[in-house]
C-alpha cells in the first residue's frame, strides 16, 4: 500500500456478504437495517476494493461475529483476510471474534494476526450481547494488546435492530463509552477506537478520548452535517490527532460523507489529519 498516493483512509467499512452470499446478519435484522438506512447495496470485497481504488482511498474492512447472542453464523474471518490480501493496495483487514468464545477466541485472534495479517479487531457490544468491561472478554483484549493492533468498539445507539420488536434483543446500554473507559484502564497499552458519534453519550466519548492517551474516535455512521457541535470543536482542537475518518460503508458512502465533511468548519491543517494521517500512524502503515 502506497500511503503517499492515498487521499483518505476509511477506518470503518463492513463486509456484509460472503463469497457464497451468506449475510453477516439475519434476514430480519438486515431487512430492518435497510429500512432504517433507506436501503443500501451489499457489495462483495472485490467490489469494495474497486470502489475505493477508483477514489484513491484505502479502507479497513471487517464483519461482526455475534454467534452467541444472535445464533447467526458469522462470515469467516479468514475469508475476509484472504480477500483483502488480494487487494492489499487499498484494503486493510480487521477481524471480529465473539468475546463469548473465551480463550478459544483469544487463540483465534492470535492466529488471525500472525497467520492472516489481520491489523485490528472490531467489537459490537450491543449486537454481541456483552458489556465491554465484562472480565469474560479480558483474555481476548490481553492478546490484542500484546499483538499491538487496535480494538474498535461500536458506541452509541445502533441502527441495527431499530424498529424491530424489542430492538431484536439488542441492548443499547452496552454502547456506552464509559464501559470502554474501564478497558482503557485495565489494558493501558491497548489502542482503542470508539466508533461513531456516540449518541446519547457524546460527551462521555470525548471525555474518555481526552483522558486516555490511546483512545481514538472514528466519525462513521453519521453524515457530518449531523455531528454534535462539541464533537466538531474537539476534532478541531484537543483531539485533532485522535479523530479518524470512517464512513460505515455501505450504509453511508464516502462520497456522501466527504461532501458533507467539506462543509464543516474544520481547520485546513486538521483536515488531512482526520482524513488520513491519524490512521496512518495508528495502523502503522508507514515504515
Amino acid at each position: 500500500m502506497n500511503v503517499e498516493e492515498l487521499v483518505a483512509i476509511d477506518v470503518h467499512t463492513h463486509a456484509e456478504a460472503s463469497k457464497d452470499g451468506h449475510g453477516s446478519l439475519s434476514p430480519e435484522l438486515f431487512g430492518a437495517s435497510a429500512e432504517y438506512f433507506k436501503g443500501h447495496a451489499r457489495p462483495g470485497i472485490p467490489e469494495i476494493a474497486a470502489y475505493y481504488r477508483e477514489r484513491k482511498m484505502a479502507a479497513v474492512v471487517f464483519t461482526v461475529d455475534a454467534e452467541h447472542a444472535t445464533g447467526h453464523p458469522r462470515i469467516s474471518n479468514e475469508e475476509v483476510a484472504e480477500s483483502c490480501a488480494e487487494h492489499a493496495d487499498v484494503l486493510i483487514p480487521f477481524g471480529s471474534v465473539d468475546p463469548w468464545k473465551g480463550r478459544a477466541g483469544a487463540r483465534e485472534a492470535r492466529r488471525l494476526v500472525e497467520e492472516y495479517g489481520v491489523r485490528g479487531f472490531k467489537f459490537h457490544p450491543s449486537i454481541q450481547g456483552f458489556a465491554p468491561n465484562d472480565p469474560m472478554a479480558y483474555p481476548l483484549y490481553e492478546v490484542i494488546e500484546e499483538l499491538g493492533v487496535p480494538a474498535l468498539f461500536h458506541t452509541g445507539q445502533t441502527g441495527i435492530g431499530a424498529r424491530v420488536p424489542g430492538g431484536g434483543g439488542i441492548r443499547l446500554k452496552h454502547g456506552n463509552p464509559m464501559l470502554v473507559d474501564d478497558v482503557a484502564v485495565d489494558f493501558p497499552e491497548l489502542r482503542i477506537i470508539l466508533a461513531h458519534p456516540s449518541f446519547p453519550w457524546q460527551d462521555e466519548a470525548l471525555a474518555v478520548a481526552t483522558h486516555k492517551p490511546y483512545v481514538y474516535i472514528d466519525l462513521s455512521g453519521w453524515s457530518p452535517k449531523y455531528f454534535p457541535p462539541q464533537l466538531v470543536q474537539y476534532a478541531n482542537t484537543l483531539l485533532k490527532d485522535k479523530v479518524l475518518f470512517g464512513s460505515d460503508y455501505p450504509v453511508i458512502t464516502p462520497d456522501r460523507w466527504l461532501a458533507d465533511f467539506a462543509k464543516l468548519d474544520i481547520k485546513p491543517e486538521v483536515r488531512p489529519m482526520i482524513l488520513k494521517d491519524n490512521a496512518v500512524g495508528l495502523l502503522g502503515l508507514r515504515p
